[in-house]
Parts: C-alpha cells; structure tokens; sequence
C-alpha cells in the first residue's frame, strides 16, 4: 500500500507540474516551491505583466477612495487601507523583507467661502486657517492690520476687513483674534486674486487665530468703497478646515536574494490629494511597482532589489524625504541607483523619460543617471516607440535622492502641459489638449487611466528591474561623500514643500 501510494502521489504532482509548466509565470506557484527560481530575464518578467492584474489593484484602491470620503490622501483612513493591501500583498510572496517606516506629519487643508449681503465671492483659504462659521457685519481695519491699534473696537464680534501688505498674513489675521473679531477677510494689494497663502505656522504670539478667507484687489475695494458711505454690510464666512497630526508610513520591501551592497530602488507615491482619488496619479505608478513585484517573486536575481512605497508626496515628498534622511553615508552607498515612476498612464498620454544626461534641460541627474535614461529609451526604440525627455525638475520622489548623488531616473505620461502636434504625430490623442485633463481632481478615477500606455510603461519598468537585477555596469559606484544641496532641491518649509509637487509658491505676506 506505502508503495501505491506513493506512486500515485507522484503521478499527481507529474501531473500538476505539467500542467504548471504549460501555465503563465504569474499563475505558477507550485513551481516556487519545488523548483530553484530561475535567473531574472527582462523577456520572462515582462511576459508576467498583464492590464488585468494592474486593473484589478486600481480598482482596490479606487474602492478605498470611494470607501472613505473620496481621496486617499496620507494618513487618511484610505490611505491606510492603500498601505495596508500593499504591504499584504509583498508580505504574502515571502520573497520581501518588508517594513512600514512609520512616522509623524502636520496635515493641514481646507476651503473658504464668503458671501457679502447675499453675493457670493471667489475666496482663498489659507494654510492653517482654522475652521468655523460666522455670520457678521464687516467692518474695516484702519492701516494694514499689523499692529493692535488698528483694528477698532467695532471689529470685536464681527468680520475685520484687511489689506494685504507690509507683515506676513499670519501677524494680521492673529491681531485680528486678540483684537476680539470673530473672522477675517484678508483682499489683495492689486486687482487680481489674493491665491493661495499660509498663516506661516500653526499659532502666532500676537493672539489666536479666527476663521478667514482671502479676496481679490477689486473685490475688496469695492467692500471697502461701500463701507465707507455708511452702509451695512452683513458678512457670512464658512470655513471647512482640518489641521491636525497624522501618523503616515512609507512602505519598503527589500529582496532576499541579491547583493544587498548594490540595490537596485524603485519608488512610486501612495498617496493622493484630498480633491480625488488619485488613480493616475499615482496609483498608475504604485501599482506598476506592485505588479513588477509580485511578479519578480517568480525568479531570482544578482543584485538586491528594493520596491518604496512613498506616502505624502503630495505634501512635498515627505516621505521620500523622510527616508533619506534616515540613511546612514554606508546606507547611502548601498543604493546603486533609485527609479522613479509618478503618473504613467495619463489619458493623453506620451512617453516621457528623465532627462538623466541634461542634455534637453541642461538639468542632469547624478552621474549613472544619463545610463538610466538610456536603458529606458532603448527600450521604447526596441518597440518602435518614440520617448521623450522631462526634466528633473524635483517635483516628485527622486528630487530626495538628488542630493544624496544616488543614479535616478523613471517614466512620466505628462500632466498640465499641452499636447502639441509632434506629439499627437509621435503618440496620438488629442493635440493641443493637456496630457491630464483630471491631474489633482476629482476625477482623476479608474476612467482617466490610458491603459495600453500604462501596461506597456509597467513592462518598461520590468525590463530595467530585471537589467540592473543582473547589472549595473555603466552605473559608477564609487563612494559617495556628505549629501549636498542641488539649487532645485533644497530644504523646504512646511508649505513650500506642500506645493512643491505642484510646481507652486506660496506667499506668507
């Protein structure tokens, strides 16, 4: 009986192992287990890449937006679901050594509204403005609001009306508060809107802060003209805001196989605005990496592989930042090169790659990342595909790795900027349409995604896994010294980092 049974037992699993061998990679555990891996290869691991699997993770994060007011930004409760089904899901290959870097940051959003005898007006809300509804009469600050003295004991339970100028917006509207006002409407010193600004800092000395909104020049004005013959003017501003200390993680899964003095990191951001769900950007980039992942589990490779998943890159690459500045100059000199994947399925898509060499930008990367930018375009050329330069401007995670000197490069599909007819020749679409018509709103859903581009840049980003798995020739590797600072990446403020991933600047004063 012991020998039939194992004869049956055997003619089993020849079966099964039959039937493994005549399935696809991504659906071949039972080979894991009883057969070595074999060595990573840029055409198997790109054969593991299907739109189906990248769908289905958009569609779970899609659902953890939906689930939890419409956005996944960081340390939001879709966002922890974001992490969370990440770091499951490397954890359940057992080919990772995982960790969530978990660690504080300041949240702060909101939205101003104001209307004036009824007539609503265009208003900005500042950062670390707080939250709060008041229903008043306004009454006009004398000066520019910088000093006590100007704010007449009228204002006391009512809207104080400012001019912006002289001391920063966080001074005013902190007078304001020690001055008794329950709100405060901040216009501009010239016609056009007062935009985005900040209080500067979470509290002011001077008193506390009230509800507020900003006002353009020519709204202002004409509230002020109108004061000033006499008439009332009853004031209604509504203030949705949030500041608050969240606890965020980046997650980091590194290989058991490989050289763990030569890794190979790719990173993509977790996070989105409050505004959206964030499915292209970057769920597109994120979940590319997870797929890549999961499927690398399949073989093995020479040199370590590290996958980082970064929260709070729309708040300035907080978590990027975070991270590299927690490695020690011996961590530091383990990381061969970093790539970089933000938005790589835009609806109006092209094929974008950093600009590693400056030869477009005369913005180059560290030296190794002109190789990066090479590996990627021969890849696109070897599919007929034409690439294109970005330039690194630091806007997205690798402007952390830029000072540190560490090789960076990735892909992009492009954002606000317009379509022009080379393009449209080069990638189709729609030409003089923006590349993301949905970038950083609401509708930036699983509908806005390019699939055929985001496919095709996911098996990119499996070929350049499974080349430097094996090698990083070309890559200098040399001993890096001290972290230096790059003009376009420097240490940043609170709200400078905020809008940094924007492409904006925001005023204090």
């Amino acid at each position: 009986m012991k020998v039939v049974a194992t004869g049956w037992v055997l003619l089993a699993l020849s079966s099964a192992v039959s039937a493994e061998l005549r399935s696809p990679f991504h659906e071949r555990g039972l080979l894991d287990l009883i057969l070595p891996k074999p060595l990573v290869s840029s055409t198997l691991l790109q054969l593991t890449i299907s739109s189906k699997n990248l769908l289905k993770h958009a569609k779970s994060l899609a659902k953890f937006a939906s689930d939890n007011g419409g956005n996944r930004a960081f340390g939001s409760k879709g966002h922890n679901a974001t992490v969370n089904y990440i770091k499951k899901l490397l954890d359940d290959t057992k080919y990772y050594d995982t960790e969530l870097q978990t660690f504080p940051y300041l949240f702060t959003e909101g939205t101003s509204k104001f209307s004036a005898n009824g007539t609503g007006y265009a208003t900005s809300w500042f950062t670390y403005g707080p939250a709060g509804d008041v229903t008043a009469p306004i009454v006009a600050v004398n000066n520019l609001g910088c000093e006590l003295s100007d704010f007449p004991a009228a204002v006391s339970g009512n809207i104080a009306l400012i001019k912006r100028g002289t001391c920063a917006f966080g001074i005013k509207i902190a007078q304001a508060g020690a001055a008794g006002a329950a709100g405060a409407i901040i216009y501009n010193n010239d016609v056009g809107p007062v935009g985005s600004g900040t209080l500067g800092a979470i509290s002011q000395p001077q008193g506390p802060y009230v509800p507020m909104g900003g006002l353009s020049g020519t709204d202002g004005t004409a509230l002020l003209a109108a004061l000033s013959t006499g008439v009332e003017i009853i004031g209604k501003l509504h203030v949705d805001a949030t500041t608050e200390t969240r606890w965020t993680s980046n997650v980091l899964a590194t290989s058991k196989f490989g050289n763990k003095t030569n890794v190979i990191m790719a990173g993509g951001h977790t996070d989105s605005v409050t505004a959206g769900p964030g499915i292209n950007d970057d769920t597109s980039g994120s979940m590319a990496l997870l797929e890549v992942a999961l499927q690398l589990k399949h073989f093995k490779t020479k040199n370590a592989i590290r996958f980082a998943f970064w929260t709070a890159e729309e708040f300035g690459l907080v978590g990027s930042a975070h991270y590299a500045a927690s490695l020690s100059l011996e961590e530091q000199n383990k990381i061969a090169l970093y790539l970089n994947f933000d938005m790589i399925a835009s609806p109006n898509a092209g094929y974008f790659v950093f600009d590693g060499d400056g030869n477009a930008f005369n913005m180059s990367g560290p030296a190794g990342s002109e190789h990066i930018e090479k590996v990627f375009n021969d890849y696109f050329k070897s599919h007929k595909l034409v690439s294109a330069p970005a330039a690194f401007t630091g806007r997205s995670d690798y402007g952390s790795f830029l000072p540190l000197g560490i090789p960076a490069g990735g892909l992009f599909t492009g954002h606000e900027a317009v379509k022009n007819q080379t393009q449209f020749e080069w990638w189709g679409g729609q030409v003089g349409e923006v590349f993301d018509k949905c970038y950083h709103k609401a509708c930036d859903t699983i509908d806005n995604l390019n699939v055929p581009f985001w496919e095709r840049n996911t098996k990119a980003i499996a070929h350049a896994i499974a080349a430097y798995g094996l090698s990083t020739s070309g890559i200098p590797r040399d001993p890096r010294g001290a972290p230096k600072e790059l003009s376009r990446v420097s240490t940043l403020s609170y709200d400078d980092r905020k809008h940094q991933a924007c492409g904006e600047t925001i005023p204090t004063i």
